[in-house]
């Protein structure tokens, strides 16, 4: 975390989803993060996502898309009807609180948490762009037709199967997108250098659409 940031604990929408907030002076947007099944707001590589887009200008939220006992029921993981709908509660939150509710919004999704991402983007005009990293975005079914927001595509050159995926789901969008293969990348991004570049494409994704939308 950079010295001119802080970083706040917050509780999300009825459900009291715990969340941490990192916030910069004079943030220049809001990145809602949506994590993957099995992972939570600690995901390691979302906080590292988050700490560089951080470094910036945006604001982050990372926050637990299910409370503690629903994440003991198996099918809530991948219940993406539901996980999309605490994003949506995550971005009605940002909306009433006063450090981040005039910011322009993006989303990140990660596996699972792709489809949920995107899920909340059909639903919500306030999502300017979606960045997606190891996503299944054809989890998110009919809503892909939907989005309207600006949407990437980042899948490892490794990871079989996923690319399909990802293709497949990209003939179901009409908004501008694009899908970046990083090579030599599986689907954790844990090669030396790869979740790096993961976060140039993402920012720059971010930074070109949010930007947008601010100066608007």
């Amino acid at each position: 975390m950079t010295n001119d940031s802080s970083t706040i604990d917050v509780a999300i929408g009825p459900h009291r989803l715990e969340g941490s907030l990192f916030l910069p002076q004079d943030p220049r947007g809001l990145i809602i993060f949506a994590h993957g099944s099995g992972s939570s707001r600690f995901s390691p590589r979302n906080r590292y996502v988050a700490e560089r887009l951080l470094a910036q200008g945006f604001a982050c939220l990372l926050f637990d898309l299910l409370t503690a006992e629903e994440g003991d029921y198996r099918r809530n993981v991948f219940d993406i009807p539901l996980l999309g709908a605490r994003v949506i509660e995550a971005i009605a939150w940002a909306g009433a609180e006063s450090d981040v509710s005039r910011l322009p919004i993006g989303l990140f999704g990660a596996s699972t948490g792709a489809a949920a991402a995107l899920t909340a983007a059909a639903e919500e005009p306030r999502v300017a762009a979606v960045v997606s990293r190891g996503g299944r975005p054809d989890l998110a079914g009919d809503a892909l037709r939907r989005v309207q927001a600006p949407t990437l595509l980042i899948v490892g050159g490794l990871d079989y199967g996923v690319i399909e995926l990802n293709r497949s789901a990209q003939q179901s969008l009409s908004c501008r997108n694009r899908l970046d293969i990083v090579p030599g990348a599986t689907h954790l991004f844990e090669e030396p250098g790869t979740l790096e570049s993961v976060v140039e494409r993402a920012t720059k994704w971010f930074i070109d659409h949010l930007d947008a939308t601010r100066d608007e």
